[in-house]
């Protein structure tokens, strides 16, 4: 999956391009909006929780050092004369424990931090534009993107996110 990202003028156009998707057989939960707080979006779907925070990337970057902080624990643990024998099984163990316990705290904290990759469009939604961001399969890009570009020129294409998480 990709996401596109177009910044839209209006709620009007807003409804306009998603009744269009949908109607080009995108689900309803791979559209969502961010708009400035207060705006009343009615019923286009709203960017949840995990599109506005850092949840997703603070538990990538979360999962990632917790593993490799387990995984040098677990070889001092067996590395140490302690008189117990611990084998690459506990090493695994403590890998496990460390990108567990370091994917649940980077995602609490990134909870509470804006997405940081959705700096480049806070002046924009700031000034009452929307931005639309779409999730579609790779080899439905273009067409989504020439779709709305036809029919809806003022929206602006922002170009795309290389990959998406499965889970937001």
């Amino acid at each position: 999956m990709k996401r596109i990202y177009f910044l839209v003028p209006s709620i009007e156009l807003a409804h306009a391009i998603v009744d269009e998707l949908l109607l080009a057989r995108v689900e309803e939960r791979h559209i969502h909006i961010l708009a400035k707080v207060g705006t009343p979006l009615g019923d286009l779907p709203e960017a949840s929780l995990f599109q506005k925070s850092d949840f997703i990337p603070a538990m990538e970057r979360g999962l990632a050092i917790g593993g490799i902080t387990g995984t040098m624990a677990g070889l001092v643990a067996v590395a140490l004369p302690t008189g117990m024998v611990l084998g690459g099984g506990a090493v695994l163990a403590i890998a496990l424990a460390g990108a567990g316990i370091g994917s649940w705290l980077a995602g609490m904290i990134g909870l509470d931090v804006e997405n940081s990759r959705l700096k480049n469009y806070q002046s924009a939604v700031e000034k009452g534009e929307l931005l639309l961001m779409v999730d579609v399969p790779r080899e439905r890009v273009e067409e989504i993107h020439q779709r709305v570009q036809k029919h809806h020129p003022e929206a602006e294409f922002e170009g795309t996110e290389p990959t998406i998480p499965a889970f937001p």
